[in-house]
């Protein structure tokens, strides 16, 4: 008896380790199915764009909650007001607590919406040219973040704050990388809601 329970529990280490090693990655490259570039600089701020056909799956790269969804495109070249730039664009907190901000979009797939829960490589738009990137070439302006209150509209936390590239370099080669220790040192630094841009 005491052999076949030692057999029983070796079995299921065994299995759980095969388990475990096989395990889907927590983070996702965010388009699929199609070639995507990125610089490894942005203009003015801390984020980058990621270059890809228009129409192209923009997916979640790790599971969370949708927190934000833009779906009209109302940016105004003459006011470009900053929250509208995005255009078309998806908010999700990951359940890393990061807040992975993606715009630009040509659509939105249909039933993503605040407060809808979505996995890892769950499809939530469409690479476009929409808002400030009318006129230039399909991408997708990617932004990592600390989560900020929705109805304080503080875009300029939410447009990225932190170069995401060797994140997305991880990803891309199916290594998880989490940028949250990155993102909540910055967080201390210039603290919830840091000066508004004058730009």
């Amino acid at each position: 008896m005491r052999k076949y329970l030692i057999s029983v529990l070796t079995l299921t280490l065994i299995s759980s380790q095969i388990m475990s090693a096989t395990a889907a990655p927590i983070y996702v490259f965010p388009i699929v199915g199609c070639k995507a570039t990125y610089a490894k600089s942005h203009h003015d701020y801390q984020a980058t764009d990621i270059q890809a056909k228009a129409g192209c799956k923009y997916v979640a790269p790790i599971g969370g909650t949708i927190t934000e969804v833009s779906p009209k495109d109302i940016w105004n070249s003459k006011k470009n007001l900053g929250d509208t730039r995005g255009g078309l664009s998806v908010t999700l907190v990951g359940d890393d607590g990061v807040r992975y901000y993606g715009s630009h979009f040509k659509s939105i797939e249909p039933g993503i919406e605040p407060g809808v829960v979505v996995v890892a490589g769950q499809t939530l738009a469409y690479v476009g040219a929409t808002g400030s990137a009318r006129g230039t070439k399909p991408h997708v302006h990617f932004g990592i973040s600390w989560p900020t209150p929705v109805e304080s509209n503080v875009w300029w936390v939410r447009r990225g704050v932190l170069y995401p590239w060797s994140y997305l370099d991880a990803w891309k080669a199916g290594t998880d990388k989490s940028p949250f220790n990155a993102v909540e040192k910055l967080r201390k630094k210039l603290g919830d809601v840091p000066p508004a841009p004058k730009k």
